[in-house]
This record gives C-alpha cells, structure tokens and sequence, in this order.
C-alpha cells in the first residue's frame, strides 16, 4: 500500500509536471488588452488603446471604428512596460452607443480586451470581449453584475495561468500534510495577499514590479529548502507555524496580483467591486487547483500500481521538490537579471 508521503508526492508531481508541460510560452499573449473610450464633447471621444507585448514587438491588435467615426489626429504610440499605448481623437456622428467597434486580428489571438466606456452623462460602462466574437458595442444600460462577472473571470484566469503562485501553493502542500494546519496556511496566503492587493490597487502602498517577482520566486525557493529540511529531520519554524510563512508569502504575492490588475486596468468609479470580484476570482481558481491536487492525491494510490511506488522510493518525494527548487531558482535569476538591467 502507498505510504502517506509518497502519496502526498506522487500526487504533487503528476500536478506540477502537468504545469510543467502547459503551454506557458502563450501566457504574454493571455494578458488582455485594455481599449479606454472617455467622451470628452458631445460625440467627441479621446481613446486609449493598451495592447500586450513581448519586447518591443506587440500583438498586431487594431481598432477599427463604425464607419461615421473619423480620427481627429494620428494617434500616438508609447512603450510602458510590457505593453504599448496608443492615444487619439475621433468625432462619431451620433455617438457610439449601440455600434460595434471591431478589434482587427483578435480572432487570431488567445487574448481578451476590456473595453471602458465613460460617457459625458450617466454611468461607464465595461465590456469584455472574446476572440470567438471580436465586436465590442456599447450598450445604453449596464448593469453592476456584468462588471462583476468580467473581473470575477479575470482573477479566476490570472491564477490558473499564474504558475509561480500555484507552485508556492504546490509547496505548501507538499510541506504541510496535516489538513487542519494546511487550511490555517491557505487561509492566512489568502487575508495577505488580499490585503496588500487592496493596498496596492487604492494606492495606499507601491513597489516596483520587478523586485516582487523576483523575491516571489525566491519564496518558492524557501519553502523547498524548508521542505528537505523537514524530509531531513530537523527543525522548521516554517513547518511549526505554517500560516506565519503563508501570511508574510502572500504579502508579497499580493504585489503580484495587483500588477496583474494595473495590466488589466480597473474602472475608477468601480474600483471597489472589481477588485472584489477580481480576488473572488483569484480564490476560486486557488481553490479549483487545491481541489484537483487532493483529488490526484486520493486517486493515486488506488489507480497506480504497488511495484510502481515501491520502485520511485524516496525519489517519490524528491522529484516534485526539486523540481519546484529548480524552477523558481531559473525564474529567480531571470527576473533578478530585470531588476539590475542586466
């Protein structure tokens, strides 16, 4: 019968080597694009149009307005980040209200765009729109739901393409394997990261992106130090008080939420509901992961044959750790390459 280590590892392993092979090359061009529409005169709209990019090389995203709509200027072009802006002017007679404005190349694409109409009277609006149907027309009445279940979808995409955040969750697993104390750990990640994700989005606090990405992966690489060093016997404050690690861990994971929703962009004037729904969306897909890897877990020993776990022995465990190790060690150095412009 598979022992409860080696369960617990199998079944680690089977998860993150499926994270492993994922297609993590696409995950620059999942990011949405951001089209910002604020009528400034009647009929008068300045537009802000954010498309990803890898470099200086952006997805060949192009807005194409109704046929009444004619540009006031040559819209202009900046680099910030990892995106490219473009702004400029139009005047569309009769306004834009109920026309289809078409995202060019978007059906090509793995990409969504939010589209944030602010008009001169009454409520903004904020759309989502998907590569299967690459139309976005503003309608005459919203209401509060849609934005909630735009950003709710949002937050639960980020997560489940956010592959150093479920590997420290990975690592926890792998670390606690007492349930009860695995639920304090969740639930302390979750209040961290929450609260600094709630900072940073209201402007209460601000740190550079590049440094957090690269102590995130840095605190993946702790947690798997922490986890041979209990294999191997020895004391751990991590393991003793696990939700201590979590909580000060999602801190700084919290940073890394927020940059994902700056990405994104986030209406002003609903700030507070699309951030609610956008970690909502966070947890439940944190959630979904967990749940999978339990079921992996409790499947494993019944599915898998006897000789199978009685030959990985001790490699059982090792594997699942080392590779977590190795991995936020390459993510550590190349994001540590970023914050010294190397």
């Amino acid at each position: 019968m598979t022992s409860g280590p080696v369960k617990w590892s199998l079944g680690l392993l089977l998860v993150w080597l499926a994270a492993v092979f994922a297609p993590t090359a696409v995950a620059h061009e999942i990011r949405p694009a951001f089209l910002q529409i604020r009528e400034v005169e009647p009929n008068v709209y300045d537009f802000l149009w954010k498309t990803p990019a890898q470099g200086e090389m952006r997805l060949a995203l192009n807005i194409i307005l109704p046929t009444d709509c004619a540009n006031s200027a040559v819209p202009r072009s900046t680099m910030v980040g990892g995106a490219v802006i473009e702004r400029w002017r139009a005047t569309c007679t009769g306004g834009l209200v109920a026309k289809p404005i078409e995202i060019e190349n978007l059906s090509h694409t793995l990409t969504d765009a939010i589209v944030r109409y602010e008009p001169l009277e009454g409520a903004p609006k904020t759309l989502r729109v998907r590569p299967e149907d690459p139309f976005a027309t503003v309608p005459a009445a919203q209401a509060w739901t849609d934005v909630a279940g735009t950003y709710f979808v949002l937050g639960l995409e980020h997560i489940l393409l956010g592959f150093d955040h479920l590997m420290f969750v990975l690592a926890l697993l792998l670390l606690v394997r007492d349930y009860k104390r695995l639920l304090g750990a969740i639930t302390a990640f979750t209040v961290a990261h929450s609260l600094t994700l709630a900072g940073t989005t209201f402007g209460l606090i601000k740190l550079a992106p590049a440094p957090v990405e690269a102590t995130i992966a840095l605190s993946i690489m702790f947690v798997a130090v922490e986890i041979m060093r209990v294999r191997a016997g020895r004391a751990s404050l991590t393991a003793a008080m696990p939700w201590l690690a979590s909580f000060a861990f999602g801190l700084l994971h919290g940073f890394g939420f927020a940059g994902a929703l700056r990405e994104i962009g986030i209406p002003e004037d609903a700030a507070p509901l699309a951030l609610l729904f956008f970690n909502l969306g966070v947890e439940a897909g944190q959630l979904t992961f967990i749940a999978a890897v339990l079921a992996i877990m409790f499947a494993w020993p019944r599915l898998a044959p006897v000789s199978l776990s009685t030959r990985l022995g001790d490699y059982a465990w090792r594997a699942p750790v080392y590779v977590i190790g190795v991995t936020a060690a390459f993510w550590f150095i190349e994001r540590s390459v970023v914050v010294l412009g190397l």
